[in-house]
């Protein structure tokens, strides 16, 4: 190695030093121009609003207001067609097809025509009423046996068979069948077929019957599911409409499951995650506490947004314009450090397929400049004091 003396070494350390002013030019105007670049949780307040419609984007920013509150609204729709809820109870005995059926025959004689010698007591178990509602009976031939009670049917064989024995006494017991049994499937505790009886001729009961929820009463949405024809409600209106709690038919499916809406919170909020409702209604400020808030000094109360998709009728409702033609791209804009901000969230309802977007706040990005700033300068000073140990040396 040559060592560097006398004149030589002067213009050494003299163009060290020209190198290191060099590279902390070069440094900072590297580090201004990736300032747009530098690492954050998403778009900001600013880029977001350059994506309205107003400006060659496909999106309309809409600033909160009580109207807007309002206008966004929407009702949700739930509760029973009027062909479910007009059927009054089912009688608890009545019969239908499907159904079993049992029978006992007393006769007024010794040999009669349906026991045994010596016996005048029969016996017919399980007697199953067919397809079209008969059932047969020996000496009786075929009886209508469907929409009849157990004592109209009574009568009816004892008639037919007081033609064949004198005075015959006849027993009708109507077993739990097929032709007035509902389904009950999804979360509840004992899935399964249950006979429409006497306690359960209603969905309140009948769900009883099978043990209940094995879901929260908040969260539970009960659809039934009649021939073509079908209606859901939430299973707290059981309690609080009686309107609701609708009487049963025979061949009824019963789906109990989770309410399956979601909201998504992303940006500087406590956490990011897609969310459950977990309630009926959610206002904006439920949906943000439910995730923790806000990020503390990270997020910008200002720049809280509300990404949805907005149905025709309602985006000409909220735009007040006749000439939106389709769903619309919406981006609500929420800010919780107006006076009335806070309330303005409160009356925001969240709908399914939301997305809740918290900005950073600009003292989060210029940390950021600060924070890569600092690194870029520790590191031109390390070359900056190179040049001087050289000079020192000189």
């Amino acid at each position: 190695m040559v060592p560097v003396s006398g004149r030589n070494a002067v213009t050494f350390a003299s163009t060290c030093r020209r190198g290191a002013r060099t590279g902390l030019g070069l440094a900072l105007v590297l580090l201004l121009s990736a300032c747009a670049t530098l690492p954050q949780v998403g778009p900001n307040q600013r880029q977001l609003l350059a994506g309205s419609v107003e400006r060659q984007g496909d999106a309309f920013v809409v600033d909160v207001d009580d109207r807007v509150a309002r206008d966004a609204q929407i009702e949700l729709i739930s509760g029973f067609p009027p062909e479910f809820t007009s059927v009054q109870p089912l009688a608890s005995d009545v019969i239908f097809p499907g159904d079993t059926i049992g029978l006992t025959v007393w006769e007024n004689v010794e040999s009669g025509l349906l026991g045994n010698a010596g016996a005048n007591q029969t016996v017919l178990q399980e007697m199953q009423v067919d397809g079209d509602g008969f059932i047969f009976v020996p000496y009786a031939g075929r009886v209508r046996a469907a929409g009849h009670t157990p004592e109209a049917l009574r009568r009816i064989i004892t008639r037919k068979l007081d033609e064949q024995t004198p005075d015959p006494q006849v027993e009708v017991r109507r077993l739990a069948g097929d032709g007035s049994a509902v389904s009950l499937t999804g979360a509840v505790a004992g899935q399964g077929v249950y006979p429409i009886e006497r306690p359960t001729r209603r969905l309140s009961g009948m769900i009883a019957a099978a043990g209940g929820l094995a879901i929260k009463p908040e969260v539970a949405l009960v659809t039934i599911i009649r021939g073509r024809t079908r209606g859901q409600v939430w299973f707290e209106d059981l309690q609080s409409k009686p309107e609701a709690d609708i009487a049963l038919r025979g061949g009824d499916r019963i789906v109990v499951e989770a309410d399956p809406r979601a909201y998504t919170v992303l940006g500087a909020a406590g956490s990011q995650a897609r969310v459950p409702f977990e309630s009926e209604k959610l206002n904006a400020i439920e949906a943000l506490a439910r995730v923790g808030g806000l990020s503390g000094g990270a997020s910008n109360p200002r720049g809280v947004f509300v990404l949805r998709d907005e149905p025709e009728r309602v985006a000409r409702r909220v735009l007040q314009r006749s000439d939106v033609q389709g769903p619309q791209r919406m981006i609500y804009v929420l800010s919780l450090v107006e006076p009335s901000g806070l309330f303005l969230a409160r009356d925001f309802d969240i709908r399914d397929g939301d997305t809740i977007y918290v900005t950073e706040a600009p003292f989060t990005q210029w940390s950021k400049v600060i924070s890569a700033l600092t690194g870029t300068l520790n590191a031109v000073g390390s070359v900056s004091t190179a040049s001087s140990t050289l000079s020192t040396a000189e």
